[in-house]
């Protein structure tokens, strides 16, 4: 119920900010709009202000919305009315209004990124876990419990990183875009480290979680803490309780949660699971248990489980900006997630990233239930990435969408003289089977993602 409330008051309020955005700018060029729809098919509300010529309308259909304007080509406009019809427009009012649709989209993300750094988040603070062996935090000489002070791309100004999110969006930005990053670290002993992460060297096509196994900074430092054991499973039957802490198994030292679970991974053998020893703290009292994981099937792989929380809760702080810096850090990252929605945009369009990227409405409802069950917070985070990617996916320039009509009217500035009615025809057939064959990839992937 919750994933489905939040799906619905999501799309409801991008839509709606989206379409307000196209009915705003048409009100302020003096074009008359007939009416403004949330949602399509059979009007479920529909209401019109006194003294006001537009019809307000929520459909029965939420996908979309419209609005529709007094235009020629729709419908014969009387003589005393030429000047309110959008088609009698000169060319920056028409390339005006129809923009204002995604920029409308655009700034409410900045908005949503700028409330969310004013009021401030937890997070995870920017202290490395143990990298996997191979991987390019491994080869950099990263051990894990190092605290990242600053980061940023080779040949760019370092900026401050407060937390483990904003370095793990500047380490998806650099595999993505084949940027290396370079890390400075808090100082440990007479003077400050500094790690390269060559990133650049990443056959990076999807952002997931082997692409962060590649990076080898998958999650936050933990403590390797031992958290609620089930009953019956392995690590109850070896005697772990809840809060043990894990100082070794075998003869490999534990240094924080995540090596312990990919030592407890490993620990698969071809007649089973192997049993180590594994050296404990319990309390004041130093403990050997000899513990047998149980051997299980993930993906096709079999890994071994212990059936038990591993790590504590990483160390948080409180990320929260003043007022300038809220404001300027919100642009900013609404500037670079729509840079970056281009760019893998680009990159599957040659095909140098991953079609799975494509999300549709389930993967979206997925995500909107489960950021509103995180809290507001994180809600307000996931309606601020889908309003970007809303923006940005409207202003391609694809006939049917907003980019495509600004493609037209850029012809038209261009040659003096609008598309013609064969070829706007033949544009429109054409990106609406574009449009239809992304839905389709959009709503497997969302069905493998799901189900799969």
């Amino acid at each position: 119920m919750l994933t489905l409330a939040a799906f619905l008051l999501a799309l409801g309020l991008l839509i709606a900010v989206h379409e307000f955005g196209h009915y705003r700018m048409a009100v302020a060029c003096g074009v008359k709009v007939l009416r403004f729809s949330i949602g399509f098919g059979r009007p479920l509300i529909r209401w019109q202000p006194k003294g006001s010529s537009t019809e307000f309308v929520v459909g029965a259909f939420p996908l979309g919305g419209y609005v529709k304007m007094l235009d020629q080509r729709e419908a014969p406009v009387a003589d005393a009315e030429r000047h309110l019809a959008f088609n009698f427009q000169p060319l920056r009012s028409r390339v005006a209004i129809v923009a204002a649709g995604p920029l409308a989209n655009l700034l409410l993300a900045a908005l949503l990124y700028t409330l969310v750094n004013w009021s401030g988040v937890q997070q995870p603070a920017a202290v490395l876990a143990s990298p996997e062996a191979g991987s390019v935090a491994a080869r950099a000489g990263l051990i894990g419990g190092e605290r990242v002070a600053r980061g940023g791309f080779v040949g760019a100004e370092p900026r401050d990183l407060q937390s483990f999110e904003e370095l793990r969006w500047l380490l998806t930005r650099g595999a993505l875009e084949k940027q290396d990053v370079r890390l400075l670290l808090t100082p440990t002993g007479s003077r400050s480290d500094e790690v390269l992460l060559r990133l650049s060297e990443l056959d990076a096509s999807e952002a997931n979680l082997e692409l962060f196994h590649k990076i080898g900074v998958v999650g936050p430092f933990t403590r390797p803490v031992i958290g609620p054991v089930m009953a019956g499973a392995a690590a109850d039957r070896a005697g772990l309780r809840e809060g043990d802490l894990v100082r070794q198994v075998g003869s490999t030292p534990v240094l924080d949660g995540q090596q312990l679970r990919q030592v407890i991974r490993a620990s698969v053998a071809p007649g089973g699971a192997a049993s180590a020893v594994w050296k404990i703290s319990r309390g004041t009292t130093e403990l050997e248990l000899t513990v047998k994981p149980d051997q299980q099937q993930e993906g096709g792989v079999l890994i071994g489980r212990i059936g038990a929380y591993v790590g504590a809760m990483p160390e948080l702080v409180l990320v929260r900006y003043g007022v300038a810096d809220g404001l300027w850090q919100g642009l900013v990252r609404s500037w670079d997630v729509s840079l970056l929605t281009l760019r893998m945009m680009g990159k599957m369009l040659v095909g140098e990233a991953s079609l799975k990227n494509l999300s549709g409405p389930l993967t979206i409802a997925d995500y909107a239930g489960k950021s509103a069950g995180m809290g507001l917070t994180q809600y307000l985070l996931f309606l601020a990435l889908i309003s970007v990617s809303l923006g940005v996916l409207n202003l391609l320039p694809l006939p049917v969408l907003d980019g495509g009509h600004l493609m037209y009217y850029l012809w038209e500035g261009i040659t003096g003289k609008p598309v013609s009615d064969a070829w706007m025809e033949r544009l429109q057939q054409g990106g609406v089977a574009v449009l239809l064959v992304m839905m389709s990839i959009a709503i497997f992937n969302d069905i493998n993602r799901l189900f799969g």
